[in-house]
């Protein structure tokens, strides 16, 4: 450990400082923790009126020291430059003092405190240059962003989330400009061309937490249910707004309702406003206060599909429950993330739930929670659900669709375990005990412990602590057409120890008026040694001596969470006859029991896009329609060679079209309209858009704003007559000036000269230019679409090489994204091997980032063989 000898504690039982690493350091962070608390920022900013020019800001940051004083170490991950002046509280004034700055940490001596005084208040202010990487800068707007480590990139603090402090704010900003925080505004003061914001102090919050925004926005107010709410936009379709408005307001209303009577606890801060930003990075974050989201997930089109309008409403529930879970009580590190996340997954569905009474939700749960969850835990990068962290620069890998997705599952399965009552208890325990402050996953099991019988910290080992997911193997034994025995078996597929503890609905379907048979099975848990691999087999009582089935699903109820094997004669069956099951759940999980059989090589492409198609033109259900139509994207470009995809085409666009023409529903016709215009390849279908485009309207379905951008930039990427005059029709018929700039943005992507495309990828090695993850995502996936792979297998190398920097600068927040829409246009054995020989060369690569890059090439390898 580095020890500056100007820094050493005065008292010789203090912490030694840990070393000043970049970043912030779980060593740095426990140091803190022991030796410092109740830290108060008062915190003022100067936002000039361009977007060039510097912020200068100015920190006074109040605490006591817990015993002796220490040496105070903030982080400031900024220029030496940037910072201006140090003082210190001394003798009731502020006066300078000397100070270490290194490796983005400002370090003051503990002597620069004079002599300690029982509950004395210690004080350090602070000029400064705010830095610019988690300032999201517009020409006449701003926000920040900082989870989860980007506080310190603005402004020096303690930025870690088990260090909570109280804020006080102050704006300067251009008169006319709009302003909003997490405390309730107190003073807003216009005099010669600038506004003076002031903010009152909030309750304990992490860094993390800590937000603003301002710039050229618009209010709304609205009082629902005896609360006061406001949300600031910068939409400038005034039908749009209003055909929004009201929805917005109710459905906060009702998520907030909603969460205080299942908590107990009374909405734990004083108002309640929330912002739409244009290209924001996430579909949301959860800052109290002041809530942000990402205008189009919130101001939807009305040919918006249900899939969409349920996407809004769980948004909206899922940031709204974070004032509980994560805001009001926050994980100790950042290595417990996933709870806030899954908790406020896991309460958006019951809340979103009884808006949409015409839902089946068991397959809602089902679609939108294990293709995703299985689209990691099958590949090689297969990461636990609680992951080690020992700095906080690497937080942002954790996420992903394991914290997002699998972490609900296995909240289900915890809810079966201790009890919706239980859960509940538990819950209200845990977030009444440490309200304002931080526990983490193993206070809350121990918590939940008390309610159920069984060991619930087993339980979380396999489920929590570890990756993966186990392989279900049916063994039937069937003499004369009767079932004489039914047994699963489930082993680790990576040879290792673990058995997952879960239940099962097995499905037996017996067609021609035979219906299904449905048995409970359940696994424990428990192993038993194997040939290399623990197993644990398990009978399914019931099942002897009913006839033999033309299909055997082991999780057909939607229950089980694994690789769930058919045997020939059900998959056979279920290619031929998915759309003839009558159950909705049911034919959602024999689909995803097909995919995962043509991911391991049992099903060709060809015969699961027959089946898609096959199960498209009869489908009623918006849900499933959503979910075969986004896999049939897939496949089509992914999983059929090129001959078979022109072979396959006109079918493909037959029952897409057929589809369109007929659904009566906007949000039907909306998604056949989507999948038609992204598969389109044969000359008659492309015309089809090209006119759907001039006319504004297809088939009865008229083409919003954002519908005949798609069009515009898909007519491009397929080169037809006059595509750049389309393009530069389209650009001028945008309005909105956040939607015309991302438009300009993506434009050169598409370009028909390679060496424009080249020129584009080249502007992405500069960080400052994928400031705008939304836009830069975009271009990359049109860069790299499927029409232009081979062009575009040039720039995988490049992109990879990027991968640290990017992790680094904090620009694209998900790697994975970048990875992602990088790779997922192709499928050539030359682009598996451009990744496979990264992997080679890298053999030290940073861990996390490997394991994103697996999950990413999966389909990659899988297709390329």
């Amino acid at each position: 450990m580095l020890i500056l000898t100007a820094c050493n504690p005065s008292s010789p039982t203090a912490p030694a400082v840990p070393d000043r690493t970049p970043g912030v350091s779980w060593e740095l962070a426990e140091y803190r923790v022991a030796t410092v608390e109740d830290p108060v920022y008062d915190l003022s900013f100067q936002i000039p009126k361009g977007a060039k020019e510097p912020i200068l800001g100015s920190l006074r940051l109040t605490f006591r020291f817990r015993e002796g004083m220490v040496p105070v170490v903030l982080d400031f991950a900024a220029p030496a430059e940037h910072v201006k002046a140090v003082r210190v509280l001394r003798k009731g004034q502020y006066q300078p003092v000397e100070f270490v700055f290194e490796h983005g940490h400002l370090v003051i001596p503990a002597a620069a405190f004079g002599k300690a005084r029982a509950d004395q208040e210690e004080g350090i202010e602070v000029d400064f240059v705010a830095g610019e990487d988690s300032l999201n800068r517009g020409e006449d707007f701003l926000y920040t962003l900082f989870v989860p480590d980007r506080a310190h990139r603005a402004f020096p603090c303690l930025d870690q989330p088990n260090l909570k402090g109280r804020f006080r704010l102050q704006l300067d900003t251009a008169a006319g400009w709009q302003a909003v925080a997490n405390g309730t505004l107190e003073e807003a003061l216009s005099m010669e061309g600038r506004t003076t914001w002031t903010f009152a102090e909030t309750p304990p919050l992490p860094t993390y937490l800590f937000s603003f925004a301002a710039g050229r926005f618009q209010v709304e107010e609205a009082v629902v249910e005896g609360r006061a709410m406001r949300f600031l936009h910068r939409e400038t379709d005034a039908e749009k707004l209003a055909r929004n408005r009201e929805a917005l307001f109710q459905l906060h209303a009702e998520a907030l309702a909603w969460l205080e009577e299942y908590t107990g606890i009374a909405y734990p801060f004083e108002k309640f406003d929330f912002v739409l930003i244009p290209a924001f990075q996430y579909g949301g974050m959860e800052h109290p206060g002041a809530i942000l989201y990402r205008d189009s997930s919130l101001l939807l089109d009305e040919t918006a599909t249900q899939e969409q309008r349920l996407g809004r409403a769980s948004l909206i529930a899922h940031e709204t429950a974070h004032m509980w879970f994560g805001d009001l009580v926050t994980m100790d590190w950042f290595s417990d993330v996933w709870m806030k996340e899954v908790f406020a997954n896991f309460m958006a569905a019951k809340i979103a739930q009884p808006a949409f009474p015409e839902l089946n939700h068991d397959l809602r749960f089902l679609l939108a929670h294990f293709p995703a969850a299985y689209a990691v835990d099958r590949t090689a990068g297969a990461n636990p659900i609680r992951q080690p962290l020992d700095n906080l620069n690497e937080a942002g890998s954790l996420y992903g669709a394991i914290i997002y997705q699998k972490a609900p599952i296995v909240m289900r399965h915890l809810e079966r375990i201790v009890g919706e009552d239980g859960l509940r208890t538990g819950l209200r325990e845990y977030l009444d005990r440490h309200r304002f402050g931080n526990a983490g996953w193993p206070r809350l099991i121990e918590i939940l412990d008390r309610q159920s019988p069984e060991d619930l910290a087993a339980w979380s080992q396999v489920w929590v602590e570890e990756p993966g997911r186990p392989t279900v193997e049916p063994q039937l034994e069937v003499r004369e057409g009767t079932i004489q025995r039914l047994r699963l078996q489930q082993r680790d597929p990576g040879g290792g120890s673990k058995c997952w503890n879960q239940p099962l609905e097995v499905v037996l379907g017996y067609p021609g008026g035979g219906g299904v048979q449905r048995l409970p099975a359940r696994f424990t848990g428990t192993a038993t040694r194997g040939v290399g691999a623990a197993v644990e087999v398990v009978e399914v009582p019931g099942a002897q001596g009913l006839p033999t089935p033309s299909y055997l699903l082991p999780a057909g109820g939607g229950l089980g969470y694994g690789y769930f094997a058919l045997d020939p004669e059900s998959r056979d069956y279920l290619l031929a006859s998915l759309s003839q099951l009558e159950e909705p759940v049911l034919r959602g999980a024999a689909w995803l029991a097909l995919w995962d059989a043509l991911l391991e090589g049992e099903i060709a492409g060809g015969d699961l896009v027959q089946t898609a198609l096959e199960a498209l033109a009869a489908e009623s259900d918006a849900q499933l329609v959503g979910r075969l139509t986004a896999d049939l994207r897939v496949a089509f470009w992914r999983y059929l060679e090129p001959a078979e995809r022109a072979r396959l085409a006109p079918a493909v666009e037959a029952v897409l079209f057929q589809r369109l023409v007929a659904a009566e529903d906007p949000g039907l016709k909306a998604t056949f309209f989507q999948t038609f215009a992204a598969l389109a390849t044969t000359d008659e279908a492309v015309g089809r858009l090209e006119g759907a485009w001039r006319r504004g309207e297809i088939a009865g379905f008229p083409l919003a704003e954002q519908d005949r951008t798609t069009v515009a930039l898909e007519l491009a990427v397929r080169e037809v007559d006059d595509w750049r005059k389309i393009l530069e029709e389209q650009l001028a018929s945008l309005d909105n000036p956040d939607r015309k700039a991302r438009f300009a943005f993506v434009l050169p992507a598409l370009a028909a000269a390679p060496e424009e495309r080249d020129a584009f990828f080249n502007t992405l090695r500069s960080a400052e230019n994928r400031a705008h993850e939304p836009w830069v995502l975009e271009a990359l996936a049109y860069l790299h679409h499927p029409l232009r792979s081979e062009s575009a297998r040039k720039y995988l190398r490049p992109s990879l090489d990027l991968l640290e920097e990017i992790q680094r600068t904090g620009d694209i927040f998900f790697p994975k994204r970048w990875l992602d829409v990088t790779l997922g246009g192709h499928r050539s054995q030359e682009a598996a091997a451009i990744v496979r020989t990264f992997l080679d060369e890298h053999p030290d690569y940073p861990p996390r980032l490997k394991a994103k890059l697996l999950q990413s090439a999966d389909g990659l390898f899988r297709a390329a063989g």
